[in-house]
């Protein structure tokens, strides 16, 4: 029977949460904070296939609680199918805890009795959707128990009915066999003979059989490789990886050489070791990336090989492998790199390419960031600066009822600052708006940053979504202390972006004493690319067309990967505005506006003496916001 093969892979097996210590070189017991990871061999293996490029989906029980949304959502954002999916109300989503001790030493608690994953049923495993899929892949924990088993040979027997290749990643942890206590993650091997007689049972459906050599040895019942290996060949046709570890791997596709001296050895590349967690899910992976597209072997091993080299050097799992682009370029400049961790342009690469995949096509921005501005006003009107934070939170439900009047579909952004605007913040993170949030000391020149010198350690606080924005008065003519002074301070922000996961938006704004021409934002901008600085965003003055192209061009070239740029307004009128986004006309890196005062300082002053109340406050900013997103939306080039 013929089906069409609209995905690569689906994988089934486990989907859980990773919560890895930060303190490397610390044993779990003195551990003092986690990060956060999609975990899980399956979960990591859909997630790394969906980011090589391929259609991948996960095939799961998650639990009806937090982490279990967490894993569907990250899963998702990754570009993978979750539409089968299943949410047990009874069971917790998985957990497992991990550390970094050393390059020998990884310690790890499985917490999974019980768990959502391990209750999948035949039941809920669809003909169809197997049949969808080019392969179906299990990882070895799936196996262990009688109901995951039974679901398990229910998937492998609907995929060899629809011709739907079936892959084993023999991922064997003895703790979840139940072969060691409850504690022991770590240990990777531990010889029994019914586990390797059980394994065998699946060995015959199989079309791909991968695996380290501790884990070849309990599917081949012999901790003599060559002896596992044949005994695996007597049962099966399947093409056998092994992997070799740093030393790459080999694939086995027909009769078992009778010396190892005579495995076709397909070489990694050398790499320092920080966290061997998560390589081999990367692993197969990147092979899995040419192997479902027909290449070779040599071309399937290279990805392999690569994807796990690069895990190795870096913390976490899921989120540690790479895009297809940062791959290609891995592979194509390895020999310069011999250190991953420390290489600039591919940890770029894997930033920039690896960050929420939502493309804003379009940001109407509503910006009350203002913290001066504010405080002044209330200082006018006799007023208590407290009335701010209520006022922000007004100004939110502003920005709401003018998106939805003027239809933004979901590309509503805001400005929002924590200094009077913690509150605006927290009623609208996890909504899916673009949020940015400022950290410069206001009208400060040279630019100062708002809680001190540590800026990374409030980055900390911040959601990941939230994107960091840092406003500087800066002209590339500036004098020479000054510009040098500013600098320093932008690329110390840059850094702890890149550390703590947020994007950056750069406003800059020459001064108003400084002369500007077509080419001083280019000059800008271009100083900033040469110093190493790569912000996601800019935020930029009105400027004219000659001056747009002049900026496009540099962002093209410089940095393809930027997000675009929106526009400011300094308390410009709407007319002047219009005009402003007319001269924008046509330049697609242009992206839209994040605009405040034009929009909220009038009504916020009516409201802050009384003379309008709340919903007429709403009702006129929501006005004048849809005025301009009007304006946006309908600008023309000039003539």
């Amino acid at each position: 029977m013929s089906h069409e093969k609209t995905l690569d892979v689906i994988c089934l097996g486990r989907a859980a949460v990773d919560l890895y210590g930060e303190q490397i070189g610390s044993r779990l017991e003195d551990m003092s904070g986690f990060a956060k990871y999609l975990g899980g061999s399956s979960g990591n293996i859909a997630f790394g296939t969906a980011r090589l490029g391929l259609k991948s989906a996960m095939l799961t029980r998650v639990g009806n609680e937090h982490m279990g949304r967490f894993v569907t959502e990250e899963l998702a954002r990754g570009g993978v199918d979750v539409s089968q999916i299943t949410t047990d109300p009874e069971r917790l989503t998985g957990l497992v805890i991990l550390g970094i001790k050393d390059q020998d030493t990884f310690p790890l608690i499985f917490y999974r009795r019980d768990c959502a994953d391990m209750a999948i049923r035949p039941e809920d495993i669809s003909p169809e959707f197997i049949a969808s899929s080019q392969a179906l892949l299990i990882t070895g924990t799936h196996f262990s128990t009688p109901q995951t088993f039974a679901a398990s040979k229910q998937a492998i027997a609907y995929a060899k009915q629809a011709g739907t290749k079936v892959i084993v990643d023999i991922d064997y942890r003895p703790v979840l066999w139940g072969l060691t206590t409850p504690g022991d993650g770590e240990t990777r091997f531990i010889s029994d003979d019914s586990v390797s007689a059980h394994l065998q049972t699946l060995l015959p459906d199989c079309d791909l059989i991968v695996g380290t050599e501790e884990e070849i040895h309990i599917a081949g019942g012999s901790t003599d490789t060559l002896t596992a290996l044949q005994t695996i060949r007597g049962l099966t046709t399947a093409t056998i990886v092994l992997k070799l570890g740093p030393l790459g791997c080999t694939v086995l596709d027909r009769d078992i050489p009778s010396s190892t001296d005579d495995f076709d050895v397909f070489t990694g590349v050398r790499v320092d070791v920080l966290n061997v967690l998560g390589a081999g899910d990367a692993f197969i992976s990147g092979f899995l990336r040419g192997w479902l597209k027909g290449e070779n072997y040599q071309q399937c091993c290279t990805y392999a090989n690569a994807c796990g080299a690069l895990v190795v050097s870096r913390h976490g799992c899921a989120p540690a492998i790479p895009s297809a682009e940062e791959l290609d370029y891995y592979i194509a400049n390895s020999a310069a790199i011999p250190r991953p961790d420390l290489d600039e342009e591919l940890n770029y690469l894997h930033r920039v390419t690896t960050r929420n995949p939502k493309q804003w096509q379009e940001i109407c921005g509503l910006a009350f960031d203002h913290r001066r501005q504010f405080f002044d006003l209330a200082r006018e009107t006799g007023t208590d600066p407290s009335h701010i934070t209520y006022l922000k939170r007004l100004l939110v439900k502003a920005a709401e009822k003018g998106a939805q009047d003027a239809g933004l579909s979901g590309n509503i952004g805001v400005l929002i600052d924590d200094t009077y605007g913690q509150d605006a913040l927290n009623d609208i993170t996890g909504r899916g708006w673009w949020v940015g949030r400022p950290v410069e000391l206001p009208s400060s020149r040279p630019i100062e940053l708002e809680g001190g010198r540590s800026i990374g350690d409030r980055l900390k606080t911040w959601p990941r979504e939230h994107v960091v924005k840092c406003l500087i008065f800066y002209n590339p003519d500036d004098n020479h202390e000054l510009r040098l002074q500013q600098e320093r301070q932008a690329q110390e922000l840059y850094r702890a972006c890149c550390s703590s996961g947020h994007e950056l938006l750069l406003e800059i704004i020459p001064p108003k004493d400084s002369p500007v021409t077509d080419d001083t934002l280019a000059n800008a901008l271009q100083r900033m690319y040469n110093l190493g600085i790569r912000p996601d965003w800019w935020k930029l003055p009105c400027m004219s067309r000659n001056a747009w192209q002049k900026v496009s061009n540099l962002i093209t070239s410089r940095s393809p990967h930027c997000r675009g740029v929106v526009m400011l307004g300094l308390d410009a009128p709407a007319a002047e505005l219009q005009a402003g986004f007319d001269q924008a006309a046509g330049f697609d890196i242009c992206k839209g506006f994040t605009v405040g005062r034009t929009l909220f300082m009038q009504p916020s002053r009516q409201w802050l003496n009384g003379e309008i109340n709340d919903q007429q406050l709403i009702d006129t900013v929501a006005a004048n916001y849809i005025e301009l997103i009007g304006f946006w939306r309908n600008r023309k080039a000039p003539v």
